[in-house]
């Protein structure tokens, strides 16, 4: 579909093609996604392949829905009054986002047109300079940190951990806010090594206004079955919450907030 402006009969007329991406799906009311009520777009594609992935359809790229960011923002509007009362706002979350860089940049871009928070959950796992013209129109950054030792991070996502490590040093360049997750995962990552090692190195980053300790969970894993993969996390425990307390004090020795 194709939006044609007329200037005049013996003008060529410009036409505006409108900015499309591919999503897996919408959540109208997300509360755990950034502050306030969110509306939430998860992103088709991802470059990690997480043992825990609790989205594992959304790791293929060209699967999902196509949508233009028109039809996003039309949707993202019925909802104005509930972000608006809560401080909530749009968070874009995938898969990676940033594997679309241009569509997820429209969808901020729009967003700060219309004066609404936004928010973006990645991995870090991606090209700098395709990532900054994003990052213009983000308010938050949700990082997720898989973990801090190289061989445990490649374990866990299958990718090298150097670029999120350089992702997180630029926001914290530029001063970007950004809340770190890390997925607490028994006899994955909770090394003492591990955890002590990113406590240090999320400590010495300057814009991190929190600490996110997020305890692993199977919820995911029928869309494993049903997709024919092979779940090696199925005989892993969620972690107790004595587990969990243990590595927020981690963080928390650093002087970081946790939650």
């Amino acid at each position: 579909m194709v939006n044609t402006t007329f200037l005049s009969p013996n003008r060529s007329a410009p036409s505006q093609t409108p900015v499309v991406g591919r999503i897996h799906s919408l959540e109208s009311c997300g509360t755990v996604d950034g502050p306030g009520i969110r509306f939430v777009i998860f992103t088709q594609g991802c470059p990690l392949r997480c043992l825990y992935c609790h989205n594992p359809d959304c790791q293929k790229l060209g699967e999902g829905n196509q949508i233009s960011v028109d039809e996003l923002i039309a949707e993202v509007q019925k909802y104005r009054s509930y972000m608006r009362f809560s401080g909530g706002g749009v968070t874009v979350t995938g898969g990676e986002p940033l594997m679309q860089p241009a569509f997820v940049r429209e969808i901020f871009r729009r967003c700060k047109e219309l004066g609404i928070h936004t928010a973006l959950d990645t991995s870090g796992y991606v090209l700098l300079e395709a990532a900054k013209p994003v990052l213009d129109y983000v308010d938050l950054v949700l990082l997720d940190i898989k973990s801090y030792t190289r061989d445990t991070y490649r374990k866990v996502t299958s990718v090298s951990l150097e670029p999120t490590l350089n992702f997180a040093n630029y926001l914290s360049e530029i001063n970007k806010p950004m809340w770190v997750r890390f997925v607490l995962v028994p006899n994955l990552t909770d090394d003492p090594e591990n955890v002590e090692g990113l406590a240090q190195f999320v400590s010495e980053l300057k814009s991190v206004e929190k600490v996110e300790v997020l305890p692993f969970h199977k919820m995911g894993e029928y869309k494993w079955q049903q997709l024919g993969y092979e779940y090696q996390l199925k005989d892993t425990p969620e972690p107790t919450p004595e587990q969990v307390e243990a590595v927020m004090n981690i963080f928390r020795n650093y002087g970081l907030q946790v939650q």
